[in-house]
């Protein structure tokens, strides 16, 4: 068995996935009606569009990048730090959060494939600094990395995790103690000054065949006298209005914006869709992620920022879009200087 796959719930830990009232007919469910595939589509379909792939869809030069020492940040200043796609840390109230990290280089099974853009992986699991949490929204690759979670579990206190996704863990060699699963409305007190409840998406979980044995989340964050949105993966929906009126509003968010298309129209917002989320939310600033760094999908790579950002501009929202590895306030007003204007 490759060890990448990770491992099915089982025991203890298949015992409470099966209690849960989101697992139903032997699988997690979305809460609204949530097809994988557009009506016209088909997985064979789809086979033909990527081997007709456009050029477009990877940068021609490297995306551009810095490289601070994350070690040096001040946890009492808030702030966070972009490292592509969706992996980012966030400080706060003396506290570092540190979410889907994926810096392998990969986000597949297998290392030839799903290859980081050059220019993006300018950090590795040695650069981060000792954190307070490693929080997991869903165990796919793009956000749940074997070769990163080994090498960091030893400088973290705890692991948060959808449930379901500890058997990965452990078969990793994670010792349980480090990790808490939670199910969707779930609260976590932490410590002093952290919280964090796990909330829906709109979306999937599966590193194999077998889809839905584990939960995918988003988490609000209550850090220190802020509140923060992870938005993790998640199709456009109703979700985002009762997030916003349970939750809201938030000082900052992290909302997915990349790896949309046609064929999979409710599992991945496109960027129109990421602003009014924004808006449901009632984000003070947001952050969009789940862009510049990976091909899984087949628009052009900077196509997400662009139409994100026009979106933006007509809502009257405040969108912040930081280069990989730039430290950027939370209440931080734009960056906005066309770093990916190019093809």
């Amino acid at each position: 068995m490759i060890t990448t796959l990770g491992k099915l719930p089982y025991g203890d830990i298949l015992k409470r996935v099966s209690e849960s009232e989101h697992f139903q007919s032997g699988s997690f469910q979305n809460l609204e009606r949530t097809e994988m595939l557009a009506p016209d589509s088909s997985y064979w379909k789809m086979a033909i569009k990527y081997w007709q792939k456009p050029n477009s869809i990877r940068p021609s030069s490297p995306v551009p990048s810095v490289k601070i020492n994350l070690k040096e940040l001040d946890a009492n200043k808030a702030q966070y730090v972009w490292f592509g796609h969706s992996s980012y840390l966030f400080l706060a109230g003396g506290k570092k959060i540190l979410v889907d990290p994926v810096f392998s280089g990969y986000a597949s099974p297998v290392s030839f494939a799903v290859q980081a853009f050059e220019g993006t992986d300018v950090y590795l699991p040695e650069d981060m600094p000792e954190l307070d949490i490693l929080l997991i929204t869903h165990d796919h690759y793009d956000h749940l990395d074997y070769e990163t979670v080994i090498k960091l579990f030893p400088k973290t206190k705890t692991i948060i995790v959808p449930l379901g996704v500890s058997a990965h863990l452990l078969s990793w060699g994670v010792p349980i103690e480090k990790i808490i699963e939670l199910d969707w409305y779930e609260t976590k007190n932490i410590t002093t000054g952290l919280r964090l409840t796990a909330t829906p998406t709109r979306h999937f979980s599966g590193r194999s065949i077998l889809r839905n044995q584990s939960l995918w989340c988003s988490y609000v964050v209550e850090i220190g006298e802020y509140k923060v949105f992870v938005g993790g993966d998640s199709g456009f929906g109703s979700v985002f209005e009762s997030i916003g009126k349970k939750y809201g509003p938030f000082d900052l968010a992290f909302l997915e914006c990349g790896q949309y298309g046609e064929d999979w129209p409710s599992i991945h917002m496109r960027p129109e869709e990421t602003a009014l989320a924004a808006v449901a939310i009632g984000a003070k600033s947001f952050v969009p992620v789940h862009w510049g760094k990976f091909i899984l999908s087949l628009h052009p790579w900077n196509d997400p920022i662009i139409r994100v950002l026009a979106a933006s501009k007509s809502l009257k929202l405040n969108l912040q879009v930081p280069k990989i590895g730039e430290s950027f306030a939370f209440n931080g007003s734009g960056s906005v200087d066309g770093w990916w204007n190019f093809q």
